[in-house]
Protein backbone atom coordinates (compact mmCIF):
# COMPACT_ATOMS: atom_id res chain seq x y z
CA UNK A 1 0.00 0.00 0.00
CA UNK A 2 2.84 2.32 0.92
CA UNK A 3 4.55 1.58 -2.40
CA UNK A 4 1.44 2.60 -4.32
CA UNK A 5 1.23 5.87 -2.38
CA UNK A 6 4.87 6.59 -3.13
CA UNK A 7 4.34 5.94 -6.84
CA UNK A 8 1.23 8.10 -6.81
CA UNK A 9 3.12 10.91 -5.07
CA UNK A 10 6.01 10.60 -7.55
CA UNK A 11 3.79 10.90 -10.61
CA UNK A 12 1.88 13.82 -9.09
CA UNK A 13 5.15 15.61 -8.36
CA UNK A 14 6.47 14.74 -11.81
CA UNK A 15 3.31 16.12 -13.42
CA UNK A 16 3.61 19.34 -11.40
CA UNK A 17 7.26 19.67 -12.41
CA UNK A 18 6.49 19.16 -16.09
CA UNK A 19 3.62 21.63 -15.89
CA UNK A 20 5.95 24.21 -14.30
CA UNK A 21 8.61 23.59 -16.94
CA UNK A 22 5.98 23.95 -19.65
CA UNK A 23 4.89 27.35 -18.32
CA UNK A 24 8.52 28.43 -17.96
CA UNK A 25 9.24 27.45 -21.57
CA UNK A 26 6.02 29.14 -22.67
CA UNK A 27 7.00 32.37 -20.91
CA UNK A 28 10.50 32.24 -22.42
CA UNK A 29 8.95 31.69 -25.85
CA UNK A 30 6.62 34.67 -25.37
CA UNK A 31 9.48 36.87 -24.18
CA UNK A 32 11.61 35.81 -27.17
CA UNK A 33 8.76 36.58 -29.59
CA UNK A 34 8.20 40.01 -28.01
CA UNK A 35 11.91 40.86 -28.16
CA UNK A 36 12.13 39.63 -31.74
CA UNK A 37 9.18 41.80 -32.76
CA UNK A 38 10.73 44.80 -31.02
CA UNK A 39 14.04 44.15 -32.77
CA UNK A 40 12.30 43.85 -36.14
CA UNK A 41 10.44 47.09 -35.46
CA UNK A 42 13.72 48.84 -34.59
CA UNK A 43 15.38 47.48 -37.73
CA UNK A 44 12.43 48.71 -39.79
CA UNK A 45 12.73 52.19 -38.23
CA UNK A 46 16.48 52.31 -38.86
CA UNK A 47 15.90 51.14 -42.44
CA UNK A 48 13.35 53.90 -43.01
CA UNK A 49 15.74 56.47 -41.49
CA UNK A 50 18.59 55.29 -43.71
CA UNK A 51 16.37 55.44 -46.78
CA UNK A 52 15.27 58.96 -45.84
CA UNK A 53 18.91 60.02 -45.50
CA UNK A 54 19.83 58.46 -48.83
CA UNK A 55 16.84 60.12 -50.50
CA UNK A 56 17.82 63.47 -49.00
CA UNK A 57 21.43 63.00 -50.11
CA UNK A 58 20.25 62.20 -53.63
CA UNK A 59 17.96 65.22 -53.60
CA UNK A 60 20.77 67.52 -52.53
CA UNK A 61 23.19 66.03 -55.06
CA UNK A 62 20.62 66.53 -57.80
CA UNK A 63 20.12 70.11 -56.64
CA UNK A 64 23.88 70.68 -56.69
CA UNK A 65 24.01 69.56 -60.31
CA UNK A 66 21.64 72.45 -60.99
CA UNK A 67 24.63 74.79 -60.90
CA UNK A 68 25.31 73.86 -64.51
CA UNK A 69 24.85 76.91 -66.72
CA UNK A 70 26.71 78.89 -69.35
CA UNK A 71 29.41 79.50 -66.72
CA UNK A 72 29.72 76.08 -65.08
CA UNK A 73 30.02 72.55 -66.48
CA UNK A 74 29.83 69.45 -64.30
CA UNK A 75 32.58 66.88 -64.92
CA UNK A 76 31.06 63.54 -63.94
CA UNK A 77 34.37 61.67 -63.94
CA UNK A 78 35.83 64.08 -61.39
CA UNK A 79 32.67 65.07 -59.48
CA UNK A 80 33.58 68.73 -59.95
CA UNK A 81 32.19 71.83 -61.59
CA UNK A 82 34.50 73.54 -64.02
CA UNK A 83 34.31 77.26 -64.54
CA UNK A 84 34.00 77.33 -68.32
CA UNK A 85 35.44 80.84 -68.66
CA UNK A 86 38.95 80.77 -70.10
CA UNK A 87 41.22 82.66 -67.71
CA UNK A 88 44.76 82.96 -69.01
CA UNK A 89 47.06 84.58 -66.48
CA UNK A 90 50.57 85.61 -67.47
CA UNK A 91 53.22 83.33 -65.98
CA UNK A 92 53.70 84.05 -62.28
CA UNK A 93 50.76 86.46 -62.01
CA UNK A 94 47.51 86.20 -60.03
CA UNK A 95 45.99 89.69 -60.06
CA UNK A 96 42.63 89.52 -61.86
CA UNK A 97 42.18 93.30 -62.02
CA UNK A 98 45.45 93.94 -63.87
CA UNK A 99 46.05 90.68 -65.76
CA UNK A 100 42.65 89.70 -67.15
CA UNK A 101 40.73 91.49 -69.96
CA UNK A 102 37.58 93.40 -69.04
CA UNK A 103 35.30 91.05 -70.98
CA UNK A 104 36.66 88.07 -69.03
CA UNK A 105 36.30 89.94 -65.74
CA UNK A 106 32.66 90.68 -66.59
CA UNK A 107 32.05 86.98 -67.23
CA UNK A 108 33.76 86.03 -63.96
CA UNK A 109 31.52 88.44 -62.07
CA UNK A 110 28.42 87.02 -63.75
CA UNK A 111 29.59 83.52 -62.84
CA UNK A 112 29.89 84.56 -59.20
CA UNK A 113 26.35 85.91 -59.26
CA UNK A 114 25.13 82.68 -60.85
CA UNK A 115 26.79 80.63 -58.08
CA UNK A 116 25.31 82.84 -55.37
CA UNK A 117 21.85 82.71 -56.94
CA UNK A 118 22.08 78.92 -57.02
CA UNK A 119 23.07 78.70 -53.33
CA UNK A 120 20.38 81.17 -52.25
CA UNK A 121 17.60 79.46 -54.23
CA UNK A 122 18.61 75.95 -53.11
CA UNK A 123 18.88 76.81 -49.42
CA UNK A 124 15.53 78.61 -49.64
CA UNK A 125 13.91 75.42 -50.97
CA UNK A 126 15.72 73.22 -48.43
CA UNK A 127 15.91 75.14 -45.12
CA UNK A 128 18.75 73.98 -42.93
CA UNK A 129 21.11 73.02 -45.74
CA UNK A 130 24.51 74.65 -45.65
CA UNK A 131 27.09 74.40 -48.39
CA UNK A 132 30.85 74.49 -48.77
CA UNK A 133 31.91 76.51 -51.79
CA UNK A 134 35.50 75.62 -52.63
CA UNK A 135 37.35 77.80 -55.11
CA UNK A 136 40.30 75.83 -56.49
CA UNK A 137 42.98 77.58 -58.47
CA UNK A 138 45.19 75.78 -60.97
CA UNK A 139 48.40 76.66 -62.76
CA UNK A 140 50.11 75.51 -65.95
CA UNK A 141 53.44 73.72 -65.99
CA UNK A 142 56.00 76.37 -66.81
CA UNK A 143 59.38 77.64 -65.53
CA UNK A 144 57.78 79.47 -62.60
CA UNK A 145 58.93 77.76 -59.38
CA UNK A 146 56.03 78.59 -57.04
CA UNK A 147 52.99 77.39 -58.94
CA UNK A 148 51.36 75.85 -55.88
CA UNK A 149 51.43 79.12 -53.98
CA UNK A 150 50.43 80.89 -57.18
CA UNK A 151 47.38 78.67 -57.74
CA UNK A 152 46.15 79.49 -54.22
CA UNK A 153 46.73 83.21 -54.81
CA UNK A 154 44.69 83.01 -58.01
CA UNK A 155 41.77 81.36 -56.19
CA UNK A 156 41.99 83.99 -53.46
CA UNK A 157 42.02 86.75 -56.05
CA UNK A 158 38.74 85.44 -57.47
CA UNK A 159 37.10 85.52 -54.04
CA UNK A 160 38.33 89.09 -53.46
CA UNK A 161 37.23 90.05 -56.97
CA UNK A 162 33.69 88.84 -56.25
CA UNK A 163 33.62 90.59 -52.88
CA UNK A 164 34.75 93.87 -54.40
CA UNK A 165 31.98 93.66 -57.00
CA UNK A 166 31.16 96.08 -59.78
CA UNK A 167 28.45 98.62 -60.59
CA UNK A 168 25.81 95.97 -59.73
CA UNK A 169 27.29 95.45 -56.30
CA UNK A 170 29.46 92.80 -54.62
CA UNK A 171 28.96 89.04 -54.70
CA UNK A 172 28.96 87.96 -51.06
CA UNK A 173 28.50 84.43 -49.74
CA UNK A 174 27.40 84.43 -46.11
CA UNK A 175 28.46 81.83 -43.54
CA UNK A 176 24.77 81.35 -42.76
CA UNK A 177 24.21 79.19 -45.82
CA UNK A 178 27.58 78.89 -47.57
CA UNK A 179 31.12 78.74 -46.24
CA UNK A 180 33.81 79.65 -48.79
CA UNK A 181 37.13 77.82 -48.80
CA UNK A 182 40.17 78.69 -50.91
CA UNK A 183 42.66 76.13 -52.22
CA UNK A 184 45.26 75.69 -54.92
CA UNK A 185 46.26 72.47 -56.68
CA UNK A 186 49.32 73.91 -58.39
CA UNK A 187 50.51 72.55 -61.71
CA UNK A 188 49.78 68.88 -60.99
CA UNK A 189 53.40 67.80 -60.57
CA UNK A 190 53.03 66.66 -56.97
CA UNK A 191 51.25 63.42 -56.10
CA UNK A 192 47.50 63.78 -55.58
CA UNK A 193 47.14 67.05 -57.50
CA UNK A 194 47.31 65.87 -61.09
CA UNK A 195 43.62 65.11 -61.65
CA UNK A 196 41.47 67.07 -64.06
CA UNK A 197 44.34 68.45 -66.10
CA UNK A 198 44.10 69.42 -69.77
CA UNK A 199 46.71 68.32 -72.32
CA UNK A 200 47.16 71.92 -73.48
CA UNK A 201 48.85 73.54 -70.51
CA UNK A 202 47.48 77.04 -71.05
CA UNK A 203 43.98 75.63 -70.44
CA UNK A 204 45.02 74.73 -66.89
CA UNK A 205 45.19 78.39 -65.92
CA UNK A 206 41.67 78.24 -64.57
CA UNK A 207 39.37 77.80 -61.61
CA UNK A 208 37.45 74.77 -60.44
CA UNK A 209 34.36 75.17 -58.29
CA UNK A 210 33.17 72.62 -55.75
CA UNK A 211 29.79 73.04 -54.07
CA UNK A 212 29.16 70.40 -51.42
CA UNK A 213 26.65 70.03 -48.58
CA UNK A 214 28.41 70.29 -45.24
CA UNK A 215 29.11 66.94 -43.49
CA UNK A 216 26.31 65.90 -41.14
CA UNK A 217 23.78 68.27 -42.65
CA UNK A 218 21.67 65.40 -44.06
CA UNK A 219 20.58 64.17 -40.62
CA UNK A 220 19.85 67.72 -39.44
CA UNK A 221 17.65 68.41 -42.46
CA UNK A 222 15.77 65.12 -42.06
CA UNK A 223 14.85 66.03 -38.48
Amino acid sequence: MSEKKNKSFFWASYADLMTSLFFVMLMLFVVAIVELNQKNAQISIEKDELKAQLDKAQEIETATRGLESEYFAYREEYKKHQLTINVNFPVGRSDIENCIPQSTRDSLMDAGRAAKAFVDSTTAKHPGIQYLLIIEGQASRDPYQQNYELSYERALSLKKFWEKGDSKGPVLFTDKNCEVLICGSGDGKQSGTGLMRESKEYLNQRFLIHILPKPGIIQEVRK
